[in-house]
Order: structure tokens, then C-alpha cells, then sequence
């Protein structure tokens, strides 16, 4: 299972390089659709980082790691709810 993970991390962080890389040079050289492919790869480059924290977080929730801490939120949440 570790060996996966780690597998996994290496090929987020060189999705993360490319996307990067692919900025980069979108932002360098003009082409013809060069503002759209900046725009996108922008995009993508904000929302891949922020999806992968979000499965994690519902990989660890899933695998009933941190059940603590997720009861412990749940009632803060309804907590102020109430409030």
C-alpha cells in the first residue's frame, strides 16, 4: 500500500511540474491560442491541487481514519448551527 502511494505522489508531482512548465510557456511564446491555453492551464493548475487534497481527505474519511477528528467537527458544525 505504501509502494502505491507512493507511486501516486510522483506522478501528482510531475502533473503539478508539467502543468507549470505548461504556463510557463504559454505566458512566453504567443500563438494563436495562446491566451486560452494560458487561461486553462492557469485553471487547471489551481483546481488539480485542490481536487487532489479533496479525495484525499474522502480517502482517509472512507478508510475511517481521523473518525475522532470527523465527530469532533461534526459536533462543532452543529454546535454553531444551534448558535
Amino acid at each position: 500500500m505504501k509502494q502505491i502511494k507512493r507511486i501516486l505522489a510522483i506522478l501528482g508531482i510531475v502533473l503539478l511540474v508539467a502543468m507549470y512548465l505548461i504556463t510557463l510557456l504559454c505566458a512566453v511564446f504567443d500563438t494563436g491560442n495562446g491566451m486560452m491555453m494560458f487561461k486553462a492551464s492557469v485553471t487547471c493548475t489551481v483546481l488539480v491541487p485542490i481536487l487532489l487534497w479533496g479525495y484525499t481527505v474522502i480517502y482517509r474519511l472512507a478508510k475511517g481514519k481521523h473518525q475522532k477528528e470527523l465527530q469532533e467537527t461534526l459536533s462543532r458544525m452543529e454546535s454553531e448551527k444551534d448558535a
